[in-house]
């Protein structure tokens, strides 16, 4: 039943506008603007226009030109004229120009027609807000509404309707409840509009309402009402209300099909096979399996259930596919993980001459950035901004993250930029993007900047708060960690893995623990975590302990899972546990070793020693050996002193990996403990000659909130001198206890130390800044970007004794924790 009227009904056409009509958001002005007020044709217009003969009849006339299409000479005469013409003739002026979209003549007709009309006649306030409407003009439209004594159903259905279109739902249903108050009957073509209003605001109680009032008025047999409570209703969530109208039809088109596949999936209902099967085959019966639209559905339907076979299928048999068939192909494969099919479906559209949309080329797009293929990429964004598609935020978003991926950051910034409209996904792009690229702090200085203009989501804090753990800025991690709990988002998605992830890369082990048992719903993701935090900070036998809890709790471990296990067992020198972890995942848990278990295992058998026994291991291995389990064999003859072995290694590494410094320092390092100077000078002058020796060591602190970067030999710092001299007294002071730094030079060697160039101790002025800056007692930790030297290692250790301080360095190799001269890698390799 209608709502009751709290306002008096519209029953004379002098009633106050405040009275009669809803107040929309901001109300028009009591004349038309300045800038779209009559303007006069210019002098070429106007002699063409002069040369038609004028008749005895201007409004006459007036109607014949517009019969006959001549706007331009229409308006003129419209303009020009001192009589005023009558209503038929500015009817037919205002539908030519609604015809041709002309909207500045239509606004220039309407605002003549206001200065000459106290009131509008029904016929004629119809046809000017017909075209206001259409022009998207609604606040003008309102204008013209208050000046209409009598409205129809027609006249009402355009108010409903537009202000609809407009996105002012509220303000669409208030209209709808004063047309049932004025005693206005609605028709077939009012419902449909109502009926979107509610589902978008949405109201599934308003929508009850209007679904009463349909029966009411006796509208229940209609399609298209039907069609638009189906939607109604799912978009207010109620797919079983859907589902039986959808049943109650006893005519249905292919809108009544499209709906109701199209509620199920936004509802999550799709996931139930049968029921797509069983709608396709009560299609088909009913004849729609060669409706374009309709396959276009299915398409969608099969690509949401992840069944692109059967998307394919219905793709092969239309006889006619439209943009949106091809589109639908594209995002299947794309979404469904099979971006290589998303480029090849996307070729053969090409070869069919069908014009992309911009759905089109942002699907093929994302899957450029999944396969990073540059080059298409280039070429779509070519097209894009051919075809004007640069202005759609879904296109621009794409581009972002296609640069990004590629390693083309600077690309996707220009995008970035140039964008007129910005939204949570475009943030979100571009602060993952910079992580990806590793310009973290650019990450975290575009959340910044984000938080003014946008709201966050949880694709934004991960983002972030990987860009946190990056860096080591735990503080700015916690200032994310408030943002996410005060948004209400700490359970969702990935962010509680992200949170896990943070504490444990900024070496705070009880806030990571913290974060894990709060966390209800864990995942292996979560458990691989902690694990790998266990195994960075020396605790071996608690990531064992903590395995053995996981698989009691009935999570199934994954290859992750195996990885951090193995390096375990190979910093505790465990190699019968690693042994039987390592058989156990063929044997217990069906996992397939991949490379990096390989590597694993070959580091672990060479940090207790057995280097042969790694060598023949990497013989045996039934998949060909990478760069990383050749590496972990030369690490390995690098701490037990084997060159011969080692520049077998080497050479192996070397051929897969030429331009990896990593490596090559290695290789110095085996040579630099073996005395074998002449040799460490060649491969140095080979870093040299391939430009991999000039990456400045820089390592990074935060203080009260702010990271600080420290870069190899930079005074450039404000307080350096206060630094280096405390440097310079612990050194004293090591040197007093009998235990020097090992920085001296090799006779042979005669250029900078290995240790200044692959090391660059930036660690140190870090270290020192960070115990000048904060509180005694207070952890500092470190994050640095080249591996830790020998000489750093022992002043790091002799400080953490000095001051009685925690010290933590994650540097490129692994992570150390500093405490009362001890650290947690139990100086293996620094000896």
């Amino acid at each position: 039943m209608p709502r009751p009227p709290t306002k008096p009904a519209l029953n004379s056409p002098f009633l106050p506008l405040a009275a009669s009509l809803p107040s929309p958001r901001a109300l028009p002005p009591t004349r038309l603007s300045p800038e779209k007020r009559p303007r006069r044709l210019s002098s070429a217009a106007v002699s063409a226009a002069a040369s038609t003969s004028f008749s005895a009849d201007p409004s006459a006339e007036l109607r014949a030109l517009c019969s006959h299409g001549q706007l331009a000479q229409a308006l003129w005469l419209l303009e020009s004229s001192a009589e005023q013409p009558d209503e038929d003739a500015y009817v037919a002026l205002f539908r030519l120009c609604e015809w041709r979209r002309a909207v500045e003549p239509g606004l220039r007709a309407c605002a003549h027609a206001d200065d000459r009309h106290a009131w509008f006649g029904l016929r004629l306030g119809n046809a000017m807000l017909s075209m206001l409407v259409r022009f998207g003009e609604t606040w003008q439209a309102w204008r013209v509404f208050a000046k209409m004594p009598e409205r129809d159903v027609f006249s009402w259905n355009i108010m409903v309707g537009g202000y609809g279109k407009a996105g002012l739902l509220e303000e669409a249903l208030d209209l709808y409840h004063r047309m049932m108050w004025a005693g206005v009957r609605p028709d077939v073509y009012t419902f449909p509009c109502v009926l979107r209003s509610c589902g978008g605001i949405p109201d599934w109680r308003m929508g009850r309402e209007v679904h009463a009032h349909v029966l009411r008025f006796g509208f229940g047999g209609e399609v298209d009402v039907l069609n638009a409570l189906m939607t109604m209703y799912a978009k207010c969530g109620d797919a079983v209300a859907a589902r039986k109208v959808f049943d109650s039809m006893t005519m249905m088109d292919c809108i009544s099909w499209n709906a109701m596949i199209a509620g199920h999936f936004e509802n999550g209902l799709l996931s139930d096979i049968s029921f797509a099967k069983e709608m396709h085959g009560l299609a088909v019966k009913r004849g729609f399996a060669t409706d374009v639209a309709f396959c276009n559905s299915l398409i969608q339907m099969y690509a949401s259930l992840g069944m692109m076979g059967q998307a394919r299928t219905v793709f092969s048999r239309m006889d006619t596919r439209d943009a949106m068939s091809w589109t639908a192909m594209i995002s299947g494969y794309e979404k469904n993980g099979f971006p290589d099919k998303a480029l090849e479906v996307y070729a053969l559209m090409e070869v069919n001459n069908v014009s992309p949309d911009d759905i089109t080329i942002a699907s093929a797009l994302a899957a450029c950035a999944c396969l990073g293929r540059l080059d298409i990429g280039v070429k779509l964004h070519e097209l894009a901004e051919s075809k004007g598609f640069m202005s759609y935020i879904v296109v621009a978003n794409a581009l972002l993250e296609m640069y990004a991926k590629s390693k083309h950051i600077d690309k996707a910034i220009e995008v970035f930029k140039c964008m007129p409209e910005k939204d949570v996904v475009s943030w979100s792009s571009m602060i993952a993007g910079f992580c990806f690229n590793h310009r973290n702090f650019e990450a975290l200085y575009y959340f910044r900047h984000m938080l003014a203009d946008v709201k966050p989501n949880s694709v934004t804090f991960i983002a972030a708060l990987a860009g946190c753990a990056a860096t080591g800025a735990l503080r700015s991690g916690k200032e994310i960690h408030a943002h996410v709990l005060r948004h209400g988002i700490g359970s969702e998605g990935y962010l509680p893995n992200a949170l896990i992830d943070l504490y444990v890369k900024c070496g705070q082990t009880g806030y990571a623990w913290a974060q894990f048992c709060a966390h209800g719903a864990k995942d292996v993701v979560s458990w691989n975590t902690m694990l790998a935090g266990f195994v960075a900070h020396g605790h071996g036998d608690t990531a064992l302990s903590f395995f053995n809890k996981m698989v009691k709790t009935g999570e199934c471990p994954d290859e992750v899972t195996f990885v951090a296990l193995l390096c375990a067992c190979s910093r505790g020198g465990m190699v019968n546990e690693g042994w039987e972890l390592f058989h156990s995942m063929t044997e217990k848990y069906s996992i397939v070793p991949n490379l990096k278990h390989y590597a694993c295992m070959v580091d672990l058998l060479c940090r207790v020693g057995q280097l042969a026994e790694a060598h023949n291991f990497i013989n045996e291995m039934p998949i060909a050996p990478d760069a990383a389990v050749w590496g972990a064999l030369l690490n390995g003859c690098r701490i037990h002193r084997h060159v011969e072995l080692g520049e077998l290694a080497s050479k192996y590494v070397l051929e897969l990996e030429p331009n990896d410094a990593g490596y090559h320092v290695l290789l110095c390092d085996l040579y630099a403990d073996a005395g074998r100077w002449d040799k460490l000078a060649r491969v140095r002058k080979t870093m040299r000659d391939k430009g991999l020796d000039h990456d400045s060591g820089c390592s990074w602190v935060e203080v009260k909130g702010v990271v600080h970067a420290f870069l190899t030999d930079d005074e450039s710092h404000p307080q350096i001198r206060e630094i280096n001299t405390v440097l310079e007294g612990i050194y004293e002071r090591m040197k007093a206890s009998g235990c020097a730094p090992v920085e001296s030079h090799s006779p042979e060697d005669k250029e900078v130390s290995k240790d200044d160039i692959f090391c660059g101790h930036s660690e140190r002025l870090a270290v020192v800044f960070g115990l000048i800056n904060t509180a005694p007692g207070t952890l500092v930790s470190i994050t640095k970007n080249q591996y830790t030297c020998q000489s750093c290692h022992r002043i790091l250790k002799m400080i953490s004794n000095i001051v009685r301080r925690d010290i933590i360095v994650r540097d490129s190799n692994q992570l150390h924790h500093f405490k009362d001269g001890s650290c947690t890698c139990g100086d293996e390799g620094y000896a």
